[in-house]
């Protein structure tokens, strides 16, 4: 076997998979291959060919990697060269116009919205606005307890767990929040968030890989223009109003939207820039706090024993009369293991179940192995986080794996051993998402006050999907109810109802 790739020959919209120095061709069409669950057939392809495997989508080669110290060796000693994107067709150039921190190319564009992005999310922002964050988790734990009726009646989740995501993102983008769950921005926003992750999976659209299709009317380029239309018109509106009031010397609270606003002549942003930058905000930081909120929601009813001891030590570290809060946390190791491992989701779909691909500015070889210039490298990270020699009995919902490790989301991402790192769902290297400590804190708030408040469980009749989701990038699982009962008689005390 040659240590190095053979040469890939595009073949049409065929797919071609190069493993180690040989060739593997399978099927044509669009993309039947991957199957329902494109997550699985990577993995099994990582198990046959390796932790770095290459494949011709249309137009594209790509790279799998699914090794944590691969991932690494490129994505971060060497990230000056694998921390560009490929600008897709649908979620670049048409959806986000070319701008949008997740999504732009490794250029001074991208520098100068990360660098705005950043003065939102770094740990002094994000200190300064806990109490929304706190806020909005009692106010999320008080509605489950009253649509839930005090446990009488049965109540999905999901939407109460949207809704406090997207309350917690409209406050850090405009300084604003919606009132109640029937708002008709809840529904608009949950549904914007949603339509581009179902636009935009990172292997889903043979638009992005077949150029010839790009200049035809098809059904996918429509659905993304009008959701670039829908984004301009919600996200971009708000900030239209945000500069009349400001205009008119009304008093509008800080937030990034003011700051964009503000600045826009010294940073050279105009409307779209700014919409686009808020609309990146707002898709990523529902999306995937919310997801996660969701899946734990589905997953724990199932588990009463893990439920126990979460609720014994609740009641030894914070008691009864009060919620749990950030300096907490500390403190509460088993409730902080519960967390991380919903957080790598091991029995059930990852939300995130690839990270978002990075692209290399220059040809690169490693181990022998060539990386042309321009390809998309994907970081696999469904097979990560089913690795046994990491995750003994991966498929198995087991906290205690975590119960020694202290680290936060961000802590674990920076250390030098890769295969320590909890998860791999906010990224990594230079690109690693903006809002993880956002999304940290977000989660960990409302995660701890649903176990100190509820014992949660499965209504008989109503098994609860977990293999299943909805979504295709980033995914939730299907609609389900649960009964959120409270644990004792303080819960209404505490959350005022």
């Amino acid at each position: 076997m040659s240590s190095r790739a053979a040469p890939l020959t595009k073949v049409g919209i065929r797919f071609q998979m190069v493993p180690l120095g040989y060739q593997y061709l399978l099927t044509s069409g669009s993309f039947p291959f991957l199957t329902h669950y494109p997550e699985l057939t990577l993995d099994y392809w990582a198990k046959k060919f390796g932790p770095l495997y290459s494949m011709w989508l249309g137009n594209q080669l790509f790279v799998v990697v699914s090794d944590p110290q691969i991932v690494k060796d490129l994505m971060v000693t060497n990230g000056a060269v694998f921390s560009s994107r490929k600008e897709m067709f649908l979620k670049s150039q048409t959806i986000f116009a070319g701008r949008g921190i997740t999504a732009t190319p490794y250029n001074d564009r991208w520098r100068k919205h990360r660098r705005i992005a950043f003065g939102s999310l770094n740990p002094r922002a994000v200190d300064e606005y806990t109490h929304v964050l706190d806020m909005e988790a009692t106010v999320l734990v008080r509605e489950l307890y009253n649509y839930g009726k005090a446990g009488a009646v049965p109540i999905n989740p999901q939407p109460h767990a949207g809704r406090a995501s997207l309350n917690n993102m409209l406050t850090i983008v405009f300084g604003m929040r919606t009132d109640t769950i029937e708002h008709p921005l809840v529904a608009r926003a949950l549904k914007l968030s949603r339509e581009f992750m179902n636009c935009t999976g990172p292997v889903s659209n043979i638009i992005d890989f077949v150029p010839i299709l790009q200049g035809l009317p098809n059904y996918m380029t429509t659905r993304s223009k009008k959701l670039h239309t829908g984004l301009l018109e919600t996200y971009g509106g708000f900030l239209n109003d945000i500069e009349a009031k400001i205009n008119r010397g009304e008093e509008v609270p800080g937030c990034l939207a003011k700051t964009m606003i503000q600045t826009k002549e010294e940073e050279q942003l105009d409307h779209v820039d700014m919409a686009i930058l808020a609309s990146a905000f707002m898709i990523g930081g529902v999306e995937t706090t919310a997801s996660i909120m969701q899946w734990f929601s589905a997953l724990i009813p199932a588990y009463p024993d893990i439920q126990a001891k979460a609720h014994a030590e609740l009641d030894r570290v914070v008691g009864r009369d009060r919620l749990p809060t950030v300096e907490d946390e500390k403190n509460l190791p088993y409730v902080h293991a519960i967390i991380k491992a919903t957080f790598s989701f091991e029995r059930c779909h990852n939300p995130f179940w690839l990270g978002t691909p990075h692209v290399n500015t220059e040809d690169f070889t490693y181990r022998g192995q060539f990386i042309p210039k321009d390809t998309v490298v994907v970081l696999n990270t469904y097979t990560m986080h089913h690795e046994p020699r990491r995750y003994p009995d991966p498929h198995t919902f087991n906290p205690e794996r975590y119960i020694n490790d202290s680290t936060t989301t961000a802590e674990s991402a920076n250390l030098s051993d890769p295969y320590q790192r909890d998860h791999w769902m906010f990224g990594v290297g230079r690109r690693i998402c903006p809002g993880i400590l956002v999304a940290d804190r977000e989660v960990w708030l409302a995660i701890s006050r649903m176990l100190w408040a509820f014992k949660m469980e499965e209504i008989p009749g109503e098994p609860i999907d977990l293999k299943e989701y909805d979504g295709l990038s980033g995914r939730s699982p299907v609609p389900f109810r649960i009964k959120m009962i409270p644990r004792h008689a303080k819960v209404a005390e505490v959350l005022g109802v």
